[in-house]
């Protein structure tokens, strides 16, 4: 077996006996790993207290070739975020980021970018960006990566241009069909919402600053920013397969 060096994120630990642990790994260079650490809860060992959730690290691993768990023979630590043991709702932010990555993409298959903009995203919050923009940065990053951008222009079942909010109605949106609905496709999807004219151009900015890299804000009117966070949140759920166990926290409901 040979040895595969990569810089990681942890996302996820589990023990496995008194003095090894399990660790869920995503890598820039492989994608996500899990492998096993023996010896890894020892106070001395080869890895330099590196499996604190969301600690990027170096790890050198053994690729096990008919599937399985790795064996991870080496990590030493390159960044940690102290934010995240100092502001509660930067932590529950952190373990958004973290159960998304562990439980929504394949293990060996690589998202450099989704690696690079992750910890954009962990940085931000050091630089006391505000957790709720960075949790809905994220989504939206993580959507796009994994091929479930949400399309916001034309009707996402029937491919009909040019849909627009219809005035103080605004216009539905169909997270199952991952985009927004003309008139006559709305009122079919059993999963419709409705998202008003405000919320659907905020979602468009958000979108496209998104995919720009751009910085984002979500410096908008509350009930705005409350139809936003309930829509990214019904189509990450939707993706996923379920609701996030940690989205109740980044939302505060």
């Amino acid at each position: 077996m040979a040895a595969e060096k990569a810089l990681a994120l942890v996302v996820r630990g589990t023990d496995w006996s008194e003095t090894s642990c399990i660790a869920t790994l995503f890598t820039r260079e492989f994608g996500k790993v899990r492998a096993l650490a023996k010896g890894g809860r020892r106070l001395k060992s080869n890895f330099d207290c590196a499996f604190d959730l969301l600690t990027v690290c170096r790890v050198v691993f053994l690729r096990k070739a008919t599937g399985g768990l790795d064996l991870l023979t080496e990590a030493r630590m390159e960044e940690r975020f102290p934010v995240l043991r100092e502001d509660l709702a930067a932590y529950y932010t952190g373990c958004y980021i973290a159960e998304l990555l562990a439980e929504g993409t394949e293990v060996y298959d690589p998202h450099p970018q989704l690696f690079d903009r992750t910890l954009g995203c962990l940085r931000g919050l050091d630089r006391d960006v505000a957790p709720l923009t960075v949790a809905t940065v994220f989504e939206l990053v993580w959507l796009r990566e994994l091929g479930y951008s949400p399309r916001l222009e034309a009707c996402a079942v029937c491919g009909s241009e040019g849909v627009r909010p219809d005035g103080d109605c605004g216009v539905w949106v169909s997270p199952a069909a991952g985009g927004v609905l003309c008139p006559r496709c709305g009122p079919a999807a059993p999963d419709r919402r409705r998202i008003s004219g405000d919320g659907l151009t905020t979602l468009r900015a958000l979108v496209a600053a998104a995919e720009s890299d751009s910085p984002m804000s979500l410096d908008r009117p509350p009930a705005s920013v409350k139809e936003l966070r309930q829509v990214l949140g019904s189509m990450v759920s939707c993706v996923l397969g379920r609701r996030p166990r940690l989205l109740r926290y980044v939302d505060g409901r």
